[in-house]
């Protein structure tokens, strides 16, 4: 079978444009929440692929699940996905869906671990620096770690900045054992 991320592309993809046509992105961004959510809760999940459920009555049960949260085209999504067998790829569908959102508004997550907690201030001149350096609002998500012994490490998608001193070190050890 397909890998979901696969399945989900090309709904994704027409979500998006719907959305985008509709100007509708938040509205979205909430039903596919909402539906994600809802094949996530273990007693959905379990019977998503059961033999004796008919595509329809599955339909039924996410719209259903899912609650106040859909709108008429919301309802229409889940029985396409119903009918085409989908219905699991609906966590990675929303997961495509708020990346074509992020890359279409020009933002991005960026997340931020640092060996020590970082100053109000100092993280504020850190988020002006990363959004400068990726062109896009940055949405960022603080952790800290000691392992990385001092300085950060920052992921952002594919991008990452390690200007950690563990990551220093590991570079250094990698030079050094070279023939």
């Amino acid at each position: 079978m397909a890998e979901l991320s696969t399945l989900a592309r090309p709904y994704a993809k027409a979500v998006f444009e719907m959305a985008r046509d509709g100007n509708a992105f938040a509205a979205w961004s909430r039903q596919l929440s909402a539906l994600a959510e809802a094949v996530a809760q273990p007693q959905v999940a379990a019977v998503l692929g059961h033999p004796a459920l008919t595509r329809a009555a599955l339909a039924d049960l996410v719209s259903a699940v899912a609650g106040s949260a859909l709108d008429a085209q919301g309802v229409a999504l889940v029985r396409l996905l119903a009918d085409n067998g989908k219905l699991a790829a609906l966590p990675e569908l929303r997961l495509q869906f708020e990346q074509l959102r992020a890359e279409c508004e020009s933002r991005a997550a960026v997340a931020i671990t640092t060996a020590v907690p970082v100053a109000e201030a100092q993280q504020q001149v850190l988020a002006q620096a990363v959004a400068k350096r990726l062109q896009r609002a940055v949405e960022i998500t603080w952790d800290t770690d000691e392992s990385l012994i001092a300085g950060a490490l920052i992921r952002a998608g594919d991008l990452v900045i390690d200007g950690s001193a563990r990551g220093e070190l590991e570079r250094l050890s990698t030079q050094l054992s070279r023939p």
